[in-house]
């Protein structure tokens, strides 16, 4: 009998490869942007979070079944929200940039990471609800382990990126001058900030990466079960 998982057009694994392609895509702008101003920052960061999370708010309904939604829906709108407000106009501003991206960073992370342990956790127990009555609601299966272990290293991935962030000073300045072009540059917070958060696009990308493509215990265990099958039955002969 088909599952409703197998049945699914889509699993973890494209909401993982797509992730990863639109972190690489921000990795690659800002690595190959030799302009890392408040506003360059703000406008790859908008693109990166808007496209993450209508991916995590359409893995709501195409991905994850009933019981396991809640944490694709919450941080798809928070990083959606992110997004947008990071569009804004008068936000696009060094302080702008260290805020929106810090609180993101935290907010996201957390849940990501609270998720993981969650689902590491595995199915919780029936518990009672009153003496001698147990709770008849479903256990939810949390899913594949290996699904909770990449939450658990994406959403402390995302509180370090928050970290690092806060401990940047938004206003420092450092001009070094380097003496075989002749020239004179200006070191800033913002500039070291955008390059955080790019580093942190190409490592998120690298591992959701490899993650989408690396086999699933669970398929595996499936296409081996059937050829197990028939040892179990006896020769007619």
């Amino acid at each position: 009998m088909t599952s409703a998982s197998s049945a699914r057009t889509f699993d973890v694994r494209h909401v993982q490869l797509a992730r990863a392609a639109f972190a690489a895509l921000a990795a690659a702008m800002i690595t190959f942007s030799p302009d890392h101003s408040a506003l360059v920052g703000m406008s790859v960061f908008s693109g990166f979070a808007i496209a993450t999370g209508l991916v995590l708010l359409l893995a709501v309904w195409l991905v994850y079944p009933a019981g396991r939604r809640w944490p694709a829906a919450t941080l798809g709108g928070v990083t959606l929200v992110a997004g947008m407000v990071s569009g804004l106009g008068p936000v696009r501003t060094v302080a702008g940039f260290f805020a929106v991206v810090i609180a993101w960073a935290v907010v996201s992370g957390l849940l990501e990471l609270i998720a993981g342990l969650r689902g590491l956790r595995g199915p919780r127990a029936r518990r009672e609800i009153a003496p001698g009555v147990i709770d008849a609601r479903p256990i939810v299966d949390p899913g594949p382990r290996s699904d909770s272990r990449d939450a658990v290293v994406i959403g402390a991935l995302g509180v370090l990126l928050g970290i690092a962030l806060a401990v940047v000073p938004a206003g420092y300045s450092l001009p070094y001058t380097i003496e075989d072009a002749h020239q004179t540059f200006t070191l800033t917070g913002i500039t070291i900030g955008v390059g955080v958060f790019g580093a942190y696009a190409a490592i998120v990308a690298v591992y959701l990466g490899i993650a989408g493509f690396s086999p699933r215990k669970d398929a595996v265990a499936m296409t081996e079960a059937p050829a197990s099958a028939p040892s179990d039955q006896k020769d007619p002969a």
